[in-house]
């Protein structure tokens, strides 16, 4: 099959999209497009299929902060190990490698800001290679992974004063 990163491309825009469609879009056989789509599952090239919820616009409270986190790793631990055990907390979404003034970028979802402090508090800051975190809560989110929250575009005939 030639250019299989096409599918890759389509499907992080709509993973709903079936093989047979797939096969329409990048000229093969749905046969091929499954496959294809079996060898990028089996070899984790496609970790998952999720939807983008907006929680606003549902009874669900859900807040979503940014912990800056600055670690000293040990020679035979390294970065990975350290970020292993932060991303095994259910609450963490993400957890990025950052290159500049602190070390790993933490994303996390929690009911309410004090319980996201408790998990900072209890969980994040007491671990034994943490030196310090920062915490920056997230206000409003306006696009994320791609998608617009806010759908409503810029209509440039509005005065702004």
């Amino acid at each position: 099959m030639k250019n299989p990163e096409r599918i890759l491309a389509l499907l992080s825009e709509d993973a709903r999209l079936t093989p047979a469609q797939l096969a329409d879009m990048v000229d093969s056989t749905e046969e091929e497009v499954a496959a294809a789509i079996r060898a990028f599952e089996k070899n984790k090239t496609i970790l998952a299929y999720k939807a983008m919820i907006d929680w606003e616009k549902t009874d669900k409270e859900l807040i979503t902060a940014l912990i800056e986190v600055k670690i000293s790793p040990e020679k035979a631990m390294g970065f990975d190990q350290i970020a292993r055990d932060i991303y095994s907390h259910r609450q963490v979404e993400s957890v990025y490698l950052m290159s500049g003034a602190f070390d790993l970028t933490v994303i996390i979802n929690g009911r309410s800001m004090s319980d996201i402090a408790r998990f900072v508090f209890d969980q994040l800051a007491p671990m034994e290679h943490v030196q310090s975190t920062s915490t920056h809560f997230i206000l409003k989110k306006y696009k994320e992974q791609g998608v617009n929250y806010d759908p409503q575009q810029f209509d440039e005939r509005e005065v702004l004063i």
